[in-house]
């Protein structure tokens, strides 16, 4: 299941990797292994899934008739079906039930009938899978503003690649929402912003951070542009001119001349359709967001995604760092990261089947 809980340049900033791409591959493996290392031990996911699942009626343990306890969290219901496996399933109007904790959630724990209506759990010709739940899982679906979708969706619902209109927004690694579609960024690439060009020579002077070009509203604070083989990230605008960390990301420091056309990092290759959404056209102009898993979940994404790199490159030894200048990591900090998110957000276990 695609999705991290931390994006490629977070972890890229936590670890110090200013390689250009040679690392990405081990960097992408590391949140991977760190995400999924959370969706084990918290019990639960933190970007939202849509599908259907099934439960046993009555269940096998001691529960009220009116009232079905869940083994993952839920959003929200989209159809609640009982004698699900029957050829004529019975469906619940959302009118004749309640998803509970009313006064917390979401996320939601159990469904409950509405004792006033006329609906009830039944079983079907057997016990198993009797009931059916379709809906929206996980622990939240909180989403922040990622820009527009610029141009590569309009046309075709198979399209693989996007551009977006700001490249401070999205990272590799996130899960975007494009109106009820949602897709996987898995890698980025440049492309010119227009017809923008460089206005003034810049010298191969790591020390030059003034740039200016010809429309500063063209690009964002915190994109990375490409002026010929150099990368550069933008820290602040004001007007035209862009402030710069030059040789950003392993590139190398060189001379530009005047007039010189640059690049952004805004061209997402992405995986369709992923979380059980359904893949479609999107118009440009379209507004794309990303979702946001907790602000703790993604910290410990990102130092789980970092002790993995750092042992991998030690060989998995006890020490960290080259011959000579090698350290032994107490770990603590890790340890007391991980106590005070599991403690806070690992589920419950619910007696449901």
């Amino acid at each position: 299941m695609p999705n991290w809980y931390a994006g490629r340049s977070a972890v890229k900033r936590a670890t110090a990797t200013d390689t250009g791409t040679t690392r990405d591959p081990q960097i992408d493996r590391a949140i991977e292994a760190a995400s999924r290392e959370i969706d084990r031990w918290t019990r639960r996911f933190f970007i939202p899934r849509t599908e259907t699942r099934l439960y046993r009626w009555p269940p096998t343990q001691y529960g009220r008739s009116w009232q079905l306890w869940l083994d993952q969290d839920l959003i929200a219901v989209t159809t609640l079906k009982s004698e699900a496996q029957d050829t004529s399933p019975t469906t619940i109007a959302s009118s004749d039930f309640f998803i509970e904790p009313n006064n917390q959630g979401p996320p939601y724990d159990r469904i409950e009938i509405d004792q006033s209506s006329s609906a009830v759990f039944q079983a079907g010709d057997t016990q198993q899978r009797s009931i059916s739940v379709l809906g929206r899982w996980g622990y939240s679906e909180d989403t922040l503003g990622a820009g527009t979708v610029s141009s590569g969706l309009s046309s075709d619902a198979t399209a693989t690649e996007m551009i977006g209109s700001d490249g401070s927004l999205i990272d590799v690694g996130d899960t975007l929402l494009i109106e009820t579609e949602q897709v996987f960024v898995t890698e980025v690439a440049n492309a010119a912003v227009g017809s923008e060009l460089i206005d003034g020579a810049l010298t191969k002077d790591k020390g030059e951070v003034a740039v200016t070009i010809d429309d500063g509203t063209e690009v964002s604070a915190g994109e990375v542009i490409l002026i010929e083989s150099e990368r550069m990230l933008i820290e602040s605008i004001s007007g035209n001119v862009l402030t710069v960390v030059r040789g950003f990301d392993g590139s190398a420091v060189a001379a530009h001349n005047n007039d010189t056309a640059f690049h952004a990092f805004r061209t997402y290759t992405i995986v369709r359709a992923v979380n059980g959404t359904t893949a479609a056209t999107h118009a440009n102009g379209t507004a794309v967001s990303r979702y946001a898993p907790e602000a703790d979940i993604v910290a410990l994404c990102v130092a789980e995604a970092t002790r993995i790199i750092h042992q991998e490159r030690s060989g998995w030894g006890r020490t960290i760092g080259p011959a000579g200048g090698a350290t032994v990591p107490s770990g603590q900090g890790l340890d007391e990261l991980r106590s005070a998110v599991y403690g806070h957000l690992t589920r419950v276990r619910q007696a449901a089947i």
